[in-house]
């Protein structure tokens, strides 16, 4: 059988838990769908309220506080929200990607400092951080030894040492003021082993997107084609190859299954920079083409989404009372309702943290958005999710 790309596009959502919202820990959700992109502290927990039948806030921050789910940065080199169990291996897969696009950057070669000058500190930075340190406090910590060059060190140590970002309080756990922490070290060698890490990584992702190719994979990581080739080879049967609509070879976990084309696919109100959009080669399997110049911006922000039937559709922000939703197309009774009640639990949930979320991202719109149709909807009190 030959998979239609809208096959492809339900298989993703199904995966994603976007088809159907589950009942499940917030730490199982995550490892569900491989990983949380978390570069803005609201995004994890809209995603997850995207997915969860019930989902609290309370839930994810004490998953938080606990350290059953970690934030760090990995893959595409920006900040994740992971399980903690998880968090070595994708670790060692992309310690390689993280650490050279540092060390290579002008902003450390122009300290004339070795990588080996960056990678001895490692050990004392573990130390240091074997409780909750500040940005600055490490920062000063570090200019013990290099001085004047400390701030570009640092800045490149807290990509790729294995650390994470401590929670802070605030609506979303994480404020701007960032605070790490070591990373504890887990025995075994698949911890250790940068092409066991990249298999594991692998798995997880095709469990949470897959079918996929080789180049959606690099899309999702920033891992290269070599390494990518090595880790299918090594999963040998674990992994079995797909007929799919486009030339690409596609993989996926052997045994897995794939939603009905006639499926369908319930309106979603998608957090900025949600996993889904971001982990197939561009444009991606639910973003229509002529609409990713409007989601996407040019400084690489990409905004909140709506899905209507598996397809972005839209985008929507918080103003005054309640959401503005905001189509790139005309839609049906239906298809406005479906979006409302979603968008009536959403405003419910922001009352209490949030109202205002994104909101340094509004200048987007300030500037005249395209669209074809808005509609503000208010919030309904005691309806979260």
């Amino acid at each position: 059988m030959i998979l239609t790309a809208r096959q492809l596009a339900l298989a993703t959502l199904d995966r994603q838990l976007l088809l159907e919202r589950q009942r499940l820990d917030v730490a199982e959700a995550v490892r569900r769908v491989c990983a949380l992109q978390a570069q803005t502290p609201a995004s994890p927990y809209l995603a997850l309220w995207n997915r969860l039948r019930d989902f609290a806030p309370e839930q994810l921050d004490a998953a938080f506080a606990d350290r059953r789910i970690v934030k760090a940065s990995l893959m595409r080199i920006t900040l994740h929200a992971v399980h903690a169990e998880d968090y070595a291996s994708y670790h060692a897969a992309m310690l390689s990607t993280l650490r050279a696009s540092r060390l290579y950057d002008r902003r450390f070669t122009s300290t004339e400092l070795t990588h080996a000058d960056a990678d001895e500190l490692l050990p004392e930075l573990a130390g240091f951080l074997a409780r909750p340190r500040t940005g600055a406090e490490v920062e000063k910590e570090v200019t013990a030894r290099f001085g004047e060059q400390a701030h570009r060190v640092w800045w490149a140590l807290r990509t790729y040492a294995p650390i994470h970002h401590v929670p802070t309080g605030g609506p979303w756990s994480f404020t701007q003021r960032n605070t790490y922490l070591a990373s504890p070290v887990a025995p075994g060698p698949a911890t250790q082993d940068a092409a066991a890490g990249v298999r594991r990584l692998l798995l997880s992702y095709l469990r949470g997107f897959g079918p996929a190719s080789a180049q959606d994979f690099a899309r999702f990581t920033l891992l290269g084609r070599p390494v990518i080739t090595q880790a299918l080879h090594e999963l040998g049967d674990q992994v079995v190859r797909v007929a799919g609509p486009g030339r690409a070879a596609l993989f996926d976990l052997a045994g897995a299954t794939v939603p009905a084309e006639d499926t369908p696919a319930p309106p979603r109100l998608l957090p900025m920079w949600d996993s889904t959009l971001l982990a197939h080669a561009v444009p991606g399997r639910v973003m229509p083409q002529e609409y990713r110049p409007l989601v996407v911006r040019r400084n690489g922000d990409m905004l909140p989404c709506l899905l209507v039937d598996g397809q972005v559709a839209g985008v929507w922000r918080a103003v005054e009372g309640g959401l503005e939703l905001t189509t790139f197309r005309t839609l049906g009774k239906a298809a406005w309702q479906g979006l409302t009640e979603e968008a009536e639990k959403l405003s419910a949930l922001l009352a209490d943290r949030d109202p205002a979320v994104y909101r340094r991202y509004g200048h987007w719109w300030d500037k005249g958005f395209p669209g074809v149709e808005t509609k503000t909807v208010k919030g309904v009190n005691g309806v979260k999710g």
